[in-house]
């Protein structure tokens, strides 16, 4: 497998459809910029859909996948290592933040088993039944993956995209559930932005303190040693200092825009896995919306990079695709005020131009 074949499979959003949308919005009743920045979704959703006006977003789904990263053995996350199946556990139960979000959104959520590390036994058949393997490797001293491993987990993502795609899904709010994600995230991101471990450290969803945040800043640096000789193929690079559950979400993300579907990124694992699809297809970024600000220095890094601007700045840390989820009602918004809206009545003079225009009979011909 070849991710950089990916670019030749993927196309930006209809530029035309765009232009027929901008022209729309400048019809209706509603000033044109008086929506902010709704305005703006409105017209990426119709160029996403080839649609104009925009269609609404009534089939939205929470794609979120799980893992356990050796790293985390490190004591560099605010949880215990391994125990990534308890955030699944929450979300399956209701009583996780993105749960709560999604049953008062109304939004169904799929949970994906890319790498735990736990019995399973545990968790439901449905969820657990994609596991690549068990935890990732402590990507400090080892790689995460087997290459082999490596292609099964983006193939596995790419399946996740196109059986929602087939079941008509029109929008994906996506997230992870994981415990020292955001190490081999940020360790994905200073290694493609070519910067230091130090700038893009962050706390993590759980929050960490001063001597943890010492670790993971360590433990970024050694594993980025190890990641700055593979740079140049992206599959070797997830096997290198990825994990899992960050490579199915990055052939998750490469599907998604080959099938035309939008994407809502969360925090700074799903900003990391944006960061490696866009190495490999540089189209691929018009198809995904950055759905908030998670506080993590690499989120900010990576979507510097590829050009996305948050919708949302509300401190929500927890990670989860709790964040996303939140965004989720504002592009709703936004494709009911740009179908909904009536256009402008059309002013006296311009109705009688028009009138003369019809009324007018052609010249006979003298010859």
């Amino acid at each position: 497998m070849n991710l950089d074949d990916f670019s030749d499979l993927i196309e930006r959003p209809d530029g035309g459809v765009r232009r027929d949308a901008e022209e729309h919005r400048e019809r209706l009743a509603v000033p044109v910029g008086a929506l902010g920045r709704l305005d703006e979704l409105g017209e990426w959703l119709s160029a996403a859909q080839q649609s104009v006006p925009v269609k609404a977003i009534e089939r939205p789904r929470v794609v979120l996948f799980a893992g356990d990263h050796g790293v985390a053995e490190l004591d560099v996350s605010g949880r215990a290592a391994g125990t990534a199946h308890e955030l699944v556990r929450a979300a399956l139960d209701g009583a996780s933040p993105v749960a709560v979000l999604a049953r008062r959104f109304s939004v169904p959520v799929r949970i994906v088993d890319a790498g735990l590390d736990c019995d399973p036994d545990l968790l439901p058949e449905s969820v657990v039944r994609h596991r690549v393997r068990r935890g990732s490797g402590r990507i400090d001293v080892e790689d995460a993956l087997t290459a082999e491993e490596a292609e099964q987990a983006v193939r596995l993502g790419m399946r996740v995209a196109d059986e929602e795609a087939d079941s008509g899904t029109d929008l994906v709010v996506l997230g992870d559930l994981s415990v020292g994600g955001t190490t081999a995230a940020a360790t994905l991101i200073a290694a493609l932005c070519g910067t230091d471990a130090s700038v893009v450290t962050g706390r993590g969803g759980a929050g960490i303190d001063d001597l943890a945040w010492m670790r993971k800043c360590a433990a970024i640096r050694d594993a980025l040693r190890r990641a700055r000789p593979v740079l140049g193929d992206q599959l070797e690079l997830l096997a290198t200092v990825g994990s899992a559950d960050l490579a199915a979400m990055t052939g998750f993300l490469l599907q998604s825009a080959v099938r035309r579907m939008p994407v809502v990124l969360d925090g700074v694992v799903s900003a990391a896995c944006a960061l490696v699809a866009q190495r490999a297809a540089f189209r691929a970024p018009d198809w995904w919306l950055a759905g908030q600000v998670s506080g993590e220095p690499a989120q900010a890094k990576a979507l510097d990079r590829m050009a996305l601007t948050p919708l949302l700045d509300h401190g929500v840390t927890v990670g989860e695709g709790s964040g996303a989820l939140l965004a989720l009602p504002l592009v709703q918004a936004a494709a009911a005020l740009a179908a909904e809206l009536p256009e402008r009545a059309q002013e006296p003079a311009e109705q009688k131009t028009e009138e003369q225009s019809d009324d007018a009979e052609p010249a006979e011909s003298t010859a």
